[in-house]
């Protein structure tokens, strides 16, 4: 059974103040008296109450009854049965190029396959999901705790799984980063996930390895980008701005105010990267190797010493993991030592390429975090700080 379809009577709606005490009103969930652990879902003018295992724990609970359809009756929106037609109604005109897009009302699922996500900084980011009219479900374990991971491995990779290959769900976005990631990719039936078809999937940072991932088993269009339970999103109009724009129409060009040319010149091929110490540590995995082709590196990174970065960006150039790339944009390093010694490492190591290199690009972990189209054709001009793309 998917770990989504359960049903269960007698709930409050959570947007009516049903769980106020709980401190999650306003955001769809409510405890409900079967099993303990609901979201609301709507039928067009009725409200049909559907459950999974609440991430928040607000209340407690015996088993639910499995969801079917009224017998006889031709499903709402909001049923499996029509969010499902939806989908094969919608799927080329909702098309960009490669890039699947959302429309209001659509659902989409929150998972967690890195660290424990705080319960606070969640809801702000479903709210902000709510406000642009898209249905919002938390995976079940979400809020887990298991030392530095959001619960086990083999429970955050059939979060995610589940919620790819739900035909109900258009997109699949991940709350926060941290650590594990990696560990969970062995565990994902990736055949599965290619019978299910294209999403929308957003991540940064530790979910690099999952943006890898989805490229090599899938050729999945992603997008590296806020997340629900970061603070980008709810703190800077700039990142919710674009991250909306990506999500529900395309993103034509993005511009660096404060870009600088590390390496002059314009250069063109498919846009893809991330956290430079993730990409280093995946190498010798499957996804660990770039793309064939034409290609244009966004490279960023938290908390790691420029040596630090230097031993990962050797790797990478001793791999031969930048043969093909044909420029560079280099994100935001937060907490990464002082900018002239980083900016003097950078150039060190990636300026023998010969390619042109963009400084001061906003994505990555800084207060503004724009959101960038992994797996479309971009041009990057480092002599006007932008990145366009082509779909």
């Amino acid at each position: 059974m998917n770990l989504f379809q359960h049903v269960v009577p007698g709930i409050e709606d959570g947007s009516r103040g049903g769980i106020r005490g709980h401190g999650i009103a306003g955001h769809g969930i409510a405890p409900g008296p079967a099993c303990g652990k609901v979201v609301l879902k709507r039928f067009n003018e009725r409200a049909a109450r559907t459950c999974f295992p609440c991430p928040f724990r607000v209340c407690g609970g015996a088993a639910a009854i499995p969801l079917r359809e009224p017998a006889g009756q031709r499903p709402g929106r909001g049923s499996a049965g029509e969010d499902a037609r939806r989908g094969r109604l919608l799927g080329d005109r909702r098309r960009r190029g490669g890039e699947v897009k959302l429309a209001p009302g659509d659902l989409v699922a929150i998972v967690a396959p890195s660290g424990p996500v705080g319960a606070a900084a969640l809801r702000r980011g479903v709210a902000i999901l709510k406000g642009w009219g898209l249905r919002v479900r938390v995976a079940p374990h979400v809020a887990a705790v298991s030392g530095y991971l959001a619960g086990p491995d083999a429970a955050r990779a059939a979060d995610f799984t589940e919620a790819w290959t739900d035909p109900r769900v258009r997109g699949v976005l991940c709350a926060r980063g941290g650590y594990g990631t990696q560990r969970m990719l062995d565990l994902i039936d990736w055949e599965r996930l290619r019978q299910a078809g294209p999403k929308v999937f957003v991540g940064s940072s530790d979910i690099t390895a999952l943006h890898a991932a989805l490229a090599h088993h899938l050729g999945q269009v992603t997008y590296f980008g806020p997340m629900p339970a970061g603070t980008a999103l709810s703190r800077d109009r700039l990142t919710a701005d674009t991250l909306h724009r990506a999500l529900f129409t395309g993103l034509d060009a993005l511009r660096a105010p404060a870009g600088e040319a590390l390496v002059p010149g314009t250069a063109r091929g498919v846009l893809h990267g991330g956290t430079i110490t993730l990409l280093a540590t995946s190498l010798g995995a499957p996804e660990g190797a770039p793309p064939a082709g034409d290609r244009i590196v966004f490279l960023e990174d938290v908390t790691e010493a420029p040596y630090r970065l230097d031993r990962s960006l050797t790797q990478l150039l001793r791999a031969g993991w930048f043969e093909g790339v044909t420029g560079i944009v280099l994100g935001s390093f937060v907490d990464c030592g002082p900018e002239e010694e980083l900016r003097a490492m950078l150039t060190d190591r990636l300026g023998p390429l010969g390619v042109p290199i963009l400084w001061g690009f906003p994505a990555g972990h800084g207060p503004t975090q724009l959101t960038l189209p992994f797996g479309v054709r971009a041009e990057l001009s480092t002599a006007t700080a932008t990145l366009r793309f082509f779909g």
